[in-house]
């Protein structure tokens, strides 16, 4: 079985991210937790961005 090491590549998406102007500290972890039920004002999908309050997609 290969070990692989991601986290070069997640290093290098990081700053490539923060490159193009995210000022999030740490933008991919941000939006896996955006999924969780712990957030119920706005969830992401594979749908789009969906607002938890008003039960609708956010267009």
């Amino acid at each position: 079985m290969e070990i692989l090491n991601i986290a070069p590549e997640y290093t290098k998406m990081d700053g490539l991210v923060k490159k193009s102007g995210s000022a999030l500290k740490a933008p991919f972890m941000t939006l896996s937790f955006m999924a969780l039920l712990a957030i119920p004002e706005c969830k992401l999908s594979d749908k789009g961005l969906f607002d938890g309050v008003k039960f609708e997609f956010i267009r």
